[in-house]
């Protein structure tokens, strides 16, 4: 549950980079949405390794 947490945490974190983009035409923060989803692809990769290996074990 841990990896789940830190990935909701991430989720959550990027929640207020989100609105100020869609919402009030933010575009430094629409950067940094780019950069928190491209960090929540990698984390989600590495959680989808560690799922296969330990359902392989």
């Amino acid at each position: 549950m841990k990896r789940f947490n830190q990935l909701k945490g991430l989720v959550d974190a990027l929640e207020v980079d989100f609105e100020k983009f869609y919402d009030k035409g933010n575009n430094a923060a629409g950067t940094r949405v780019r950069k928190g989803m491209q960090e929540m692809k990698n984390m989600a990769q590495e959680i989808r390794i560690e799922v296969q290996n330990q359902k392989n074990s």
